[in-house]
């Protein structure tokens, strides 16, 4: 097969779906190269934007398109006019393009896939912005049911397209995040303070967060402190002022963005990862904190459940819920140890190679769909 990916969510912050693209790229590269996997398949990786480069380092089996494109033009040619084509934008024929979000890659005659991570610009396109504000709402839902085939990161969203767009359960395949290749820490590690990883924004819920934190100040004042680590975005300035303000000023800190080769250290000295989302579509930041050994406490929303199983503590999103949840697991070094102990076994039921054999079958799939269409 000739696949083309489309790699710009990895060109400068690889967070959610960039870290997505990027490690569905070199497991795709990885299976081809080792024995026993799918040799034969071309891979490329198409890029634009006017500044910023593909970093080819960790990409070994990949070809690259890189186009000095700006990414608002490319992206606005794409969603509203459907053009150009990628044919004629890289001056190759592919036999199935992959966009890693849910509108289509304009193609001549190559199969569309898409990929589509959660539904919650649907419901709440106030907690979004830019591009995926403007087009995602307006136009998912037509893009989504003309792709030849869909991959999503769980069941949870799996039903959820099925549900809201219509689209069949065979045209829907399951490809989740792998977890990282992290050798778990040593089962006495104690930590040094609360985690939150992931861009500071409307559906992570961080205001709660802070005023869970804050409740427990009260209730404890050796808390260790909290950590927020992520992406900051304008709507975090109310919370990041926060920080500045009692009971919060030298308990919380903000350190921004963490690239992906820092993030094994960041998690080696956690007590425990928070994920207080509204909503999330998967939850890498709960796979990479499990395969560590960090107890996770998270919202039972979205997808959180059943990335987790039974091995992090489930609570509503709530202040009370998850003050309790965070006392509970601090206080309780036993119980702590036992999450811990869950969430590497559950760690490993989630692997990259199988990502990439999920995402090569789809392929396979919408290719067969596109020359039934061509034929008809």
């Amino acid at each position: 097969m000739r696949i083309l990916i489309d790699y710009r969510p990895a060109l400068t912050t690889r967070s959610g779906v960039g870290e997505y693209a990027h490690e569905l790229a070199r497991a795709l590269a990885a299976d081809q190269a080792s024995p026993g996997g799918q040799a034969g398949d071309d891979i490329t990786l198409f890029s634009s934007s006017w500044k910023d480069r593909v970093e080819t380092a960790g990409l070994t089996g990949l070809a690259v398109i890189d186009r000095r494109v700006p990414v608002r033009v490319l992206n606005f040619a794409w969603h509203r006019l459907e053009w150009p084509t990628i044919e004629s934008l890289t001056g190759r024929a592919f036999d199935v393009v992959h966009s890693l979000h849910p509108l289509l890659m304009p193609a001549k005659r190559a199969a569309q896939v898409v990929t589509v991570h959660d539904l919650d610009f649907l419901s709440h396109p106030e907690r979004t912005r830019a591009e995926i504000r403007r087009d995602y709402p307006a136009l998912a839902a037509g893009h989504v049911r003309r792709a030849d085939h869909v991959l999503v990161n769980s069941r949870f969203t799996a039903a959820e397209v099925e549900r809201t767009f219509g689209v069949p359960a065979e045209r829907l395949t399951v490809c989740s995040p792998g977890a990282p290749p992290w050798t778990p820490r040593p089962p006495d590690v104690k930590g040094d303070y609360v985690l939150f990883l992931g861009t500071l924004e409307p559906r992570k819920n961080v205001g709660t967060l802070l005023d869970a934190y804050a409740t427990l100040i009260g209730r404890r004042p050796d808390l260790p402190e909290l950590v927020l680590a992520g992406q900051t975005t304008r709507v975090a300035e109310p919370w990041l002022a926060r920080l500045s303000q009692a009971p919060l000023a030298g308990r919380v800190r903000a350190i921004g963005y963490v690239a992906p080769g820092d993030r094994r250290a960041l998690f080696e000295k956690a007590a425990l990862l928070v994920m207080p989302s509204f909503h999330e579509g998967f939850g890498i930041p709960a796979l990479e904190a499990m395969t560590v050994g960090v107890p996770v406490v998270a919202a039972a929303r979205g997808a959180l459940p059943e990335v987790l199983g039974d091995a992090g503590l489930l609570v509503q999103p709530s202040v009370e819920a998850l003050a309790d949840a965070m006392e509970r697991v601090l206080t309780s070094p036993e119980h702590a140890r036992a999450m811990a102990q869950r969430g590497i076994e559950r760690a490993r039921v989630f692997s990259w190679r199988s990502a990439a054999a999920a995402a090569r079958d789809a392929y396979a799939q919408a290719i067969d769909r596109r020359r039934a269409r061509d034929h008809a």
